[in-house]
């Protein structure tokens, strides 16, 4: 099954960078294991277009449609078995310690 993993700063990081794992160790196991499809590290959100329809007529919006704290910062694509190896997946990248990871499936169908 297909997960997207959007990877998303955080207002409340873990405070001991010491337990935080190391990004390459984590992007080359899941290379390598085939678990990860794809992935990269996104621009900042001032680089963002929103792009709208609305009533026939295109609205473009420099930086990002929602202000927030929390911005996201990349994204992998996964393959995993289960839920359950996805969030397996997601605990062990660096951000899901100095961030947040939002796990997606692919909509089957």
């Amino acid at each position: 099954m297909k997960y997207m993993m959007l990877v998303c700063t955080d207002t409340e990081p873990e405070t001991d960078e010491s337990l935080v794992p190391d990004v390459e160790v984590w992007v080359t196991e899941n290379d390598a294991s085939g678990r990860r499809l794809a992935g990269n590290q996104l621009t900042a959100p001032a680089s963002a277009t929103t792009v709208r329809v609305r009533g026939g007529e295109l609205l473009l919006t420099d930086g990002p449609f929602a202000e927030t704290k929390e911005v996201i910062v990349g994204f992998d694509l996964l393959e995993c078995a289960d839920l359950d190896e996805a969030i397996e997946v997601a605990r062990a990248h660096p951000m899901a310690w100095l961030g947040r990871i939002e796990l997606r499936p692919f909509h089957e169908g």
